[in-house]
């Protein structure tokens, strides 16, 4: 049957992928991919040879049309972001709201996302949270910040490397450096970080430090 796989790949550790995830990027008629070279590595790893197309936030616009027939006609694709669940902070969500408009079914495999273990590991009330992902860096940034300081649930985002520093140093301002957080980096990976303490030990932490790999950030609520 016609239908779009959403299917979730490993955040860091190859191992982490279900065996449905492998059989699907193997049978698929096409695998849709942020990064082809990112998702060939992959597939070479479990020996699988499919078709790749480039399917990313500069060209999904543009492309959306064309998958859109595709499926029309019959085939079964597969979508990929360059690591985690697509939609959730990468390019997904344009392409399963179409297909939906068009009445082909879309199916998203349970996998991985950087999110949940970063929640988990921080030790903070992961009963009730909200997920800001990536935070705006100019418009609209401290109206979000003053707004989330009375968030009671834990609050989780995603930042990149070089602006960490500066995002905590902000979260100290506007959520009171004395709020517990967690920074989780590499998660699944051989060097995998889970620093805990408060944003202001947080921040003083990571000046000292060379910064690299894929950041979570986990904040108490107040």
């Amino acid at each position: 049957m016609t239908r779009l796989f959403i299917v979730p790949t490993p955040i860091g550790n190859l191992e982490d992928i279900t065996l449905r995830a492998l059989r699907i990027l193997k049978e698929a008629e096409l695998v849709l991919a942020e990064d082809t070279r990112k998702t060939m590595i992959l597939l070479k790893h479990y020996g699988i040879e499919n078709k790749l197309l480039s399917h990313h936030a500069f060209n999904e616009h543009k492309s959306l049309h064309s998958v859109i027939e595709r499926l029309k006609k019959g085939a079964t694709i597969a979508l990929v972001s360059d690591a985690g669940t697509p939609g959730i902070s990468d390019p997904g969500f344009l392409l399963v709201r179409e297909c939906l408009k068009e009445h082909i079914m879309v199916e998203c495999l349970p996998g991985p996302t950087a999110l949940i273990p970063a929640l988990v590991n921080s030790g903070l009330p992961c009963d009730r949270f909200v997920f800001e992902g990536f935070l705006p860096h100019k418009k609209g940034r401290q109206t979000r910040l003053t707004k989330l300081a009375e968030e009671e649930s834990t609050l989780v985002f995603y930042e990149s490397p070089h602006r960490l520093v500066k995002t905590l140093e902000q979260f100290s301002a506007f959520f009171g450096p004395g709020r517990r957080a967690c920074v989780s980096r590499e998660l699944s990976k051989l060097h995998e970080e889970n620093a805990r303490g408060t944003l202001g030990e947080l921040g003083n932490h990571f000046k000292e430090k060379v910064v690299k790999g894929e950041i979570v950030i986990v904040v108490q609520g107040k």
